[in-house]
Order: structure tokens, then sequence, then C-alpha cells
């Protein structure tokens, strides 16, 4: 019997997405909700699982193809004749032993046999030096990755699904100081190409896509302001270790940018509004989406209703995100509805940059590197934490004296947090 394999929900308003990668190959043995391929969308990835057990027939969609929603991806045989085309090939490797074994190349039954391993097997394969991943196969980014790293397979411990390596495990791997045998210098007429043509992703095109609309339809400015990152400091370095031991979440920076947005944003409604055509329409609700950087690009969650969050329901939540996002499980829904922006380009050492709008909001606030500068404070030089913040806003709905007021709102609860407190 066979079972058709379709393009799973994608979510509102995604219309299609492209065959990433297949794990599987036609004539290969399956298992009930065995991810078979993976489909890239304009924000997140989607796994494709089998809908029933048995051999995977016919690939209907290569990778590289645009799919709808419930275009058909495969062909699954179930049931006994799908156990019958299985084991055709391993009949005729027991009469051509030569050809596999333990001194050739593996024969189809035992390649088969691998893909069946049993997941805590493989793992006790891959501490025991074995080859249980062998039937695995990594992320493109992460094949990649390990090659310009120097690294083998057997040096990555893999953190996806079935022990799948991911690009950000091969980050941790050459961090943790794993490193291959030096390959043999190549003469100077054998180095290779000195250009690599490589197709964007589909999440790469939508971001160039939608920044560059964000500046074509704009009329988009910045305005700038500095924030003595001192009283928070203190604040965090007094009560971190109780707050971690009560709520069981790291007190962070960003909760506190995100209760300040929340409270400007209530005293400044215009850079919490969008255009629709000829009308503005104002939320009465703060939506925080809070931009995170994963391997395959940026992506922004959102923090829903944070005007009502405290600060460890946002650093939980945050921390919730910031974990899906690198194992790339955020949905769609998730990442949708946001009606301002927070992006941290501090992280990555910026000192000052220009954020460029999330359509269709009004306003983002970049956030960027701590650093000690001498400041005049009550008359006299002192050396403090400084950090400069930038606010990019929609100046078809906000004018200059909004978005002014709106950075020194968030200016002055930073550097005096009691304010939040009192929402003042």
């Amino acid at each position: 019997m066979s079972t058709e394999v379709r393009v799973p929900t994608l979510g509102e308003s995604v219309t299609e997405a492209t065959v990433a990668t297949w794990f599987k190959k036609a004539g290969d043995r399956v298992a009930v909700d065995e991810m078979l391929c993976e489909l890239e969308t304009d924000k997140v990835t989607v796994e494709a699982p089998s809908p029933v057990a048995g051999v995977l027939k016919e690939i209907v969609a290569a990778e590289g193809e645009t799919v709808e929603p419930d275009a058909l991806l495969a062909i699954v045989e179930e049931g006994a004749e799908g156990a019958a085309t299985a084991e055709a090939p391993k009949e005729e490797a027991k009469d051509a032993p030569e050809k596999g074994g333990s001194y050739g190349s593996p024969t189809a039954a035992e390649k088969r046999d691998a893909a069946h391993v049993d997941p805590k097997e493989r793992a006790m394969g891959r501490e025991g030096g074995g080859s249980g991943r062998s039937d695995v196969e990594d992320a493109p980014s992460a094949k990649k990755a390990m090659a310009e790293a120097g690294l083998s397979r057997d040096q990555v411990e893999g953190s996806g699904r079935d022990g799948r390596v991911m690009k950000e495990d091969v980050a941790k791997a050459v961090s943790a100081g794993a490193s291959a045998v030096d390959p043999a210098p190549q003469p100077q007429t054998e180095q290779g190409p000195r250009e690599e043509r490589v197709k964007m992703t589909r999440l790469r095109q939508t971001i160039a896509r939608r920044l560059k609309e964000a500046q074509d339809n704009a009329a988009m400015l910045t305005t700038f302001n500095e924030v003595d990152m001192g009283a928070i400091m203190e604040l965090r370095t007094e009560y971190k270790d109780l707050f971690l031991k009560k709520h069981g979440t790291k007190l962070g920076f960003m909760s506190f940018f995100v209760k300040a947005c929340t409270h400007a944003l209530n005293e400044i409604p215009e850079v919490n509004a969008e255009i629709d055509g000829t009308e503005v329409v104002y939320k009465k609700y703060c939506n925080i989406g809070v931009a995170v950087g994963t391997p395959n690009g940026l992506v922004v969650p959102v923090l829903r209703d944070a005007q009502d969050m405290g600060f460890a329901q946002i650093e939980k939540t945050i921390a919730g995100y910031g974990k899906k996002a690198r194992d790339g499980k955020l949905t769609i829904a998730e990442m949708q509805g946001g009606t301002f922006t927070i992006s941290n380009g501090g992280v990555y050492g910026s000192l000052m940059s220009t954020p460029i709008l999330n359509p269709p909001q009004s306003g983002i606030l970049g956030m960027h590197k701590i650093q000690e500068r001498p400041m005049v404070v009550n008359g006299q030089i002192e050396v403090r934490p400084m950090m400069y913040l930038a606010l990019s806003y929609d100046h078809r709905i906000v004018d200059g004296q909004g978005a002014v007021t709106f950075l020194v709102r968030v200016k002055e609860a930073l550097e005096d947090p009691r304010r939040l407190l009192m929402d003042l």
C-alpha cells in the first residue's frame, strides 16, 4: 500500500517552501515519524516526517525545488510489499560477499541496518568512537564549516535529531580546541578556486527583500543617545544570584531594556503604531520583537504583551526563544505580530549602528557595546560604563520630538531603574 508524504502546514501567510535536504534515498527503509527531509520557508525550517513505516518508494520533489503547502513530496510503500522490496538487496548481498563485508565497502544490507540503530545505541557508538552516526545526514552548512575548520566528523558532537551535526556544533568544537591533523602542504599550482558561488537560502533572500523594502517604503531616520549602564550593572551584580536561585534563570540586561521600552511606548504611542493605507493603527499592547542571530540569519521572535510580563518571565521567554532559534525550532507564530523591535549589536562588539526597521513597525531600538569612557559627573571626570542607543523610526508617522522623547524616556529608566517600579 502506498502512502503519500505531503508538505506540512507552513503557517499563516506562508505560501511556499524550498526542499533543503533529503535525509533518505529512494529504496531506504523508514520508520513512523522518522524525518525524511527539511523544508526552508521564509522564516523557519520545517521537518517532513514519514507518516508510516515502510520503504521510501519515490522522491517527487528534489532538493532545491519550490513547493506549495500540501504539495506531494514523496511516496512511501508500507506493509508486506515494502518489506519485500527492502529485502531484495539483502539477498543479493549474500550472493556477492566479495563486494562488501569487513574489507570492502558496506553492503546495502549493512547500510539499511545502520539506518535503524536505536538512538541510544547510536549515542553509545559516538561515545565509543564507533561509526553509529554514519547514517545521519548532517546540515550542509555544518559540512562546509567542518571542512573550513579542518575537523573530521568524529570530532564534532551533533545536537540535532539523531545526532545530526549543525553549524553551531562545529563552532562549539572549534572553540573547545578540537583540531584535525594539519593537511600536507599543497603545491601552489594545486590551490582550489579563489571564489565560491552558493545559492542564497530562502531565509536570506527574505531578509534581503524585506530590508530593501523597508528602505524603499519608509521615511526612515535614526536618532542617537547614550546611557550610563552603571546603575543596572550594580543592581544586576547585587541580585543576580538571588534571582537565579528563585526564578531558575539568569538576570540579563535585555529584561531592563524591554521594560524600559514598554514604559516609553505607553507614553509615545506613535512609536508603537503602523501605517495601513491612509490610516494609522495604534496598538494598545506591546509585542516586543527581540532580534536573535542564527547560523542561517537573523530571526525576530516576539514577546507578546510584554507590558504585562515581569523580569523573570521576560528572561525565561528570551532564553527559550534563543535555544529554539539555534536549533531551528522557532515557529511562524512565534515570529509574527510584533509592534516594536529591539536589536542588540553589542553582543558582536558593535559600538554604534543604524538599525533598519522591521516592516510594518515604525520603530526599532539598537543596543550596543558597553564601553568605559570618561564622563563628567557632578563636575568631576569619572570613568563610566556607557552604551550608545539608536532609535530608527518611520518619519511618516513619528516626528522628531516623539522619537527623541521616546529615547530619553528609555535612557532615564535605564539610568534609574527605580522609575520602572514606580511607573515613571
